[in-house]
């Protein structure tokens, strides 16, 4: 029986990927390396410094360790003012009635995400106390495709993986939910992924989808 959900943060509760793209458009650009929306998609579920890598493979020099760090901290600031700009507006169509839904069927919820921003941006579109747990990228040393973080979730919220399913928009996350022996439920661009247990056309179908175990 399924007795909480994990749910990734950007991408399936709040439109955060344009702010991404942005923020490292703007990184590569000062650094002169290519960088377009393909390539940003590959990013998708993965940790900010696994980003730089996938960035720097276009480079036409090698950066040190230290260089990588303070890259990877510039990305941060670009990517932490824009989210200045977050209101509840942004976050994703559905998302707000079935957290309701879940809530009254007595459901947990947690978020599992690689993003160490991920408190922030639940303050800022007033989400921050909806969840019964938040596990984000503070929380792990390894992201994913990695299952640490939703082990994690399932951990802060007592329950053991196969109580839980997961809903990610990231083949990364998929893969993630399906190594910590969760139910794997896809959305959007994860929706590809062969590992998917179940693949969702709108979040409003997770209800039954979860009622069925």
């Amino acid at each position: 029986m399924i007795k909480g959900i994990i749910f990734d943060l950007d991408g399936v509760i709040v439109k955060t990927d344009e702010l991404h793209y942005r923020a490292w458009k703007r990184l590569a650009d000062a650094e002169g390396i290519f960088f377009d929306r393909e390539i940003n998609n590959r990013l998708r579920g993965v940790s900010r410094m696994a980003s730089l890598e996938i960035i720097l493979e276009r480079s036409p020099r090698t950066y040190s360790a230290e260089e990588k760090n303070r890259l990877a901290s510039i990305k941060n600031q670009y990517y932490v003012e824009l989210l200045k700009t977050l209101t509840p507006d942004d976050i994703m169509p559905g998302v707000t009635k079935t957290l309701e839904e879940l809530k009254r069927r007595k459901i947990l919820t947690a978020i599992g995400s690689s993003s160490k921003n991920a408190r922030a941006i639940l303050e800022q579109i007033k989400l921050a106390n909806v969840f019964d747990a938040v596990a984000d990228g503070n929380d792990i040393i390894n992201s994913k495709p990695a299952p640490d973080v939703f082990l994690k979730a399932a951990d802060m919220l007592g329950l053991r993986p196969a109580e839980c399913a997961v809903v990610e928009d990231a083949e990364a996350g998929i893969a993630a939910a399906k190594s910590a022996g969760m139910l794997a439920i896809a959305i959007f661009d994860a929706k590809r992924s062969r590992l998917a247990d179940h693949k969702l056309e709108d979040i409003g179908e997770l209800i039954n989808i979860i009622f069925q175990f």
